[in-house]
Protein backbone atom coordinates (compact mmCIF):
# COMPACT_ATOMS: atom_id res chain seq x y z
CA UNK A 1 0.00 0.00 0.00
CA UNK A 2 1.28 3.39 -0.74
CA UNK A 3 2.71 6.35 1.96
CA UNK A 4 -0.36 8.46 0.98
CA UNK A 5 -3.71 5.94 0.89
CA UNK A 6 -2.03 4.79 4.30
CA UNK A 7 -1.90 8.32 5.60
CA UNK A 8 -5.42 9.01 4.25
CA UNK A 9 -6.76 5.80 5.60
CA UNK A 10 -5.47 6.47 9.52
CA UNK A 11 -5.49 10.21 9.70
CA UNK A 12 -8.19 11.01 7.48
CA UNK A 13 -7.61 14.48 5.36
CA UNK A 14 -5.06 16.72 6.55
CA UNK A 15 -3.97 19.99 5.87
CA UNK A 16 -0.69 19.61 3.15
CA UNK A 17 1.68 21.91 4.69
CA UNK A 18 4.65 20.40 3.38
CA UNK A 19 5.70 17.37 1.16
CA UNK A 20 8.72 14.73 1.70
CA UNK A 21 10.75 14.16 -1.32
CA UNK A 22 8.69 11.83 -3.47
CA UNK A 23 5.77 14.54 -2.95
CA UNK A 24 4.17 12.96 0.35
CA UNK A 25 2.53 15.24 2.80
CA UNK A 26 4.96 15.42 5.15
CA UNK A 27 4.41 14.14 8.56
CA UNK A 28 5.89 16.49 11.21
CA UNK A 29 6.20 15.07 15.03
CA UNK A 30 3.29 17.39 15.94
CA UNK A 31 0.71 16.29 13.56
CA UNK A 32 2.20 12.30 14.92
CA UNK A 33 1.08 13.12 18.08
CA UNK A 34 -1.99 14.33 17.03
CA UNK A 35 -3.04 10.92 15.66
CA UNK A 36 -1.88 9.14 18.27
CA UNK A 37 -3.76 11.00 20.70
CA UNK A 38 -6.79 10.68 18.79
CA UNK A 39 -6.19 6.94 17.92
CA UNK A 40 -5.79 6.24 22.05
CA UNK A 41 -9.10 8.61 22.49
CA UNK A 42 -11.24 5.93 19.83
CA UNK A 43 -9.61 3.03 21.50
CA UNK A 44 -10.46 3.96 24.71
CA UNK A 45 -14.02 4.82 23.71
CA UNK A 46 -14.25 1.90 22.00
CA UNK A 47 -13.53 -0.19 25.43
CA UNK A 48 -15.36 1.84 27.43
CA UNK A 49 -18.49 0.97 25.02
CA UNK A 50 -18.43 -2.21 25.86
CA UNK A 51 -17.82 -2.80 29.05
CA UNK A 52 -20.99 -0.80 29.44
CA UNK A 53 -22.72 -3.65 26.78
CA UNK A 54 -21.23 -5.98 29.14
CA UNK A 55 -22.37 -4.46 32.72
CA UNK A 56 -25.94 -3.85 30.99
CA UNK A 57 -26.23 -7.70 29.98
CA UNK A 58 -24.79 -9.14 33.27
CA UNK A 59 -27.78 -7.37 34.79
CA UNK A 60 -30.33 -8.57 32.42
CA UNK A 61 -29.18 -11.96 32.69
CA UNK A 62 -29.75 -10.83 36.71
CA UNK A 63 -32.60 -10.07 35.91
CA UNK A 64 -33.82 -12.91 33.53
CA UNK A 65 -32.71 -15.42 36.16
CA UNK A 66 -35.27 -13.63 39.02
CA UNK A 67 -38.50 -13.72 37.49
CA UNK A 68 -41.13 -12.83 39.43
CA UNK A 69 -44.28 -12.14 37.88
CA UNK A 70 -47.12 -10.45 39.53
CA UNK A 71 -49.57 -12.79 40.81
CA UNK A 72 -53.30 -13.62 40.60
CA UNK A 73 -55.52 -16.65 40.71
CA UNK A 74 -56.63 -15.83 37.20
CA UNK A 75 -53.09 -14.99 35.78
CA UNK A 76 -52.11 -18.08 37.34
CA UNK A 77 -54.93 -20.29 35.76
CA UNK A 78 -54.05 -18.60 32.14
CA UNK A 79 -50.41 -19.74 32.19
CA UNK A 80 -51.73 -22.87 33.21
CA UNK A 81 -54.13 -23.21 30.10
CA UNK A 82 -51.23 -21.64 27.67
CA UNK A 83 -49.25 -24.89 29.37
CA UNK A 84 -51.72 -27.48 27.86
CA UNK A 85 -50.44 -30.22 26.18
CA UNK A 86 -47.47 -30.56 29.08
CA UNK A 87 -47.63 -31.48 32.37
CA UNK A 88 -47.11 -28.77 34.94
CA UNK A 89 -45.33 -29.32 38.33
CA UNK A 90 -45.82 -26.33 41.03
CA UNK A 91 -43.74 -25.50 43.92
CA UNK A 92 -45.12 -22.99 46.52
CA UNK A 93 -42.22 -21.37 48.23
CA UNK A 94 -41.24 -18.76 50.57
CA UNK A 95 -37.77 -17.01 51.16
CA UNK A 96 -38.19 -17.33 55.01
CA UNK A 97 -38.98 -21.15 54.60
CA UNK A 98 -35.43 -23.13 55.35
CA UNK A 99 -36.59 -26.45 53.44
CA UNK A 100 -37.22 -24.51 50.25
CA UNK A 101 -33.50 -23.66 50.04
CA UNK A 102 -32.94 -26.91 49.92
CA UNK A 103 -35.39 -28.67 47.58
CA UNK A 104 -36.05 -25.58 44.79
CA UNK A 105 -32.48 -26.19 43.44
CA UNK A 106 -34.29 -29.75 43.11
CA UNK A 107 -36.82 -28.38 40.93
CA UNK A 108 -34.58 -26.38 38.62
CA UNK A 109 -32.06 -29.98 38.09
CA UNK A 110 -35.82 -31.53 37.01
CA UNK A 111 -36.64 -28.39 35.25
CA UNK A 112 -33.50 -28.46 32.69
CA UNK A 113 -33.51 -32.34 32.64
CA UNK A 114 -37.07 -32.31 31.26
CA UNK A 115 -37.11 -29.43 29.13
CA UNK A 116 -39.56 -29.60 26.49
CA UNK A 117 -41.27 -32.55 28.45
CA UNK A 118 -42.59 -31.03 31.97
CA UNK A 119 -43.51 -27.32 32.44
CA UNK A 120 -41.95 -25.85 35.90
CA UNK A 121 -43.86 -23.14 38.05
CA UNK A 122 -42.70 -21.14 40.83
CA UNK A 123 -45.35 -19.60 43.50
CA UNK A 124 -43.71 -17.52 45.90
CA UNK A 125 -46.46 -16.97 48.51
CA UNK A 126 -46.65 -14.75 52.04
CA UNK A 127 -43.00 -12.95 51.29
CA UNK A 128 -41.92 -9.74 50.58
CA UNK A 129 -40.99 -8.67 47.33
CA UNK A 130 -37.18 -7.68 48.11
CA UNK A 131 -36.96 -11.18 49.79
CA UNK A 132 -38.14 -12.84 46.99
CA UNK A 133 -35.71 -11.31 44.18
CA UNK A 134 -32.75 -11.84 46.80
CA UNK A 135 -34.07 -15.72 47.23
CA UNK A 136 -33.96 -16.29 43.41
CA UNK A 137 -30.88 -14.75 42.37
CA UNK A 138 -29.43 -17.20 45.21
CA UNK A 139 -30.76 -19.90 43.63
CA UNK A 140 -31.77 -19.31 39.78
CA UNK A 141 -34.05 -21.40 38.24
CA UNK A 142 -35.23 -21.84 34.55
CA UNK A 143 -38.96 -21.01 34.65
CA UNK A 144 -40.80 -18.47 36.46
CA UNK A 145 -43.05 -17.67 39.56
CA UNK A 146 -45.75 -16.05 40.41
CA UNK A 147 -45.59 -13.38 43.26
CA UNK A 148 -48.46 -14.27 45.78
CA UNK A 149 -48.50 -11.91 49.10
CA UNK A 150 -51.64 -13.18 50.22
CA UNK A 151 -51.78 -16.77 49.18
CA UNK A 152 -54.37 -16.34 46.61
CA UNK A 153 -52.85 -17.87 44.06
CA UNK A 154 -51.78 -21.12 46.45
CA UNK A 155 -55.67 -21.70 47.20
CA UNK A 156 -56.09 -22.28 43.31
CA UNK A 157 -54.31 -26.03 43.78
CA UNK A 158 -55.06 -26.09 48.18
CA UNK A 159 -51.83 -24.91 48.79
CA UNK A 160 -50.92 -22.27 51.38
CA UNK A 161 -50.93 -24.28 54.35
CA UNK A 162 -47.49 -25.96 54.71
CA UNK A 163 -43.94 -24.55 52.79
CA UNK A 164 -43.29 -25.75 51.13
CA UNK A 165 -45.67 -27.49 48.78
CA UNK A 166 -45.70 -29.08 45.56
CA UNK A 167 -48.76 -29.51 42.91
CA UNK A 168 -48.94 -31.58 39.72
CA UNK A 169 -50.81 -30.90 36.82
CA UNK A 170 -52.00 -33.20 33.96
CA UNK A 171 -51.41 -32.33 30.25
CA UNK A 172 -54.99 -31.81 30.10
CA UNK A 173 -54.83 -28.79 32.58
CA UNK A 174 -56.48 -31.06 35.82
CA UNK A 175 -54.79 -30.90 38.92
CA UNK A 176 -53.61 -34.56 40.11
CA UNK A 177 -52.36 -34.25 43.32
CA UNK A 178 -51.10 -31.93 46.26
CA UNK A 179 -48.13 -32.82 48.45
CA UNK A 180 -47.84 -30.32 51.55
CA UNK A 181 -44.66 -30.53 52.87
CA UNK A 182 -41.00 -30.66 51.89
CA UNK A 183 -39.45 -33.59 49.53
CA UNK A 184 -36.97 -35.71 51.75
CA UNK A 185 -34.87 -36.30 48.41
CA UNK A 186 -34.67 -35.32 44.68
CA UNK A 187 -35.39 -38.79 43.87
CA UNK A 188 -38.71 -38.82 45.82
CA UNK A 189 -39.18 -35.63 44.26
CA UNK A 190 -38.72 -37.31 40.26
CA UNK A 191 -40.57 -39.93 41.24
CA UNK A 192 -43.80 -38.12 41.92
CA UNK A 193 -43.86 -36.12 38.97
CA UNK A 194 -43.46 -38.92 37.14
CA UNK A 195 -46.53 -41.31 38.93
CA UNK A 196 -48.94 -37.94 39.32
CA UNK A 197 -47.51 -35.22 36.12
CA UNK A 198 -45.80 -38.25 33.83
CA UNK A 199 -48.20 -40.86 34.36
CA UNK A 200 -45.77 -43.15 34.40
Amino acid sequence: MKRAEADGEVGGPVARTGCDRRGHPALTSRRLSGLFVALVMVVAAGCANRGDEEQRGSAAAGVGAARLLEGSPEAFRRRLAELRGRPVVVNQWASWCDPCRKELPWFANLARRYEGRVAFLGVDSLDDRADALAFLREYPTPFPHFFDPDGDVARVFFGGRAFPTTAFYTADGKLATTKQGAYPSEAALEGDMRRYALRG
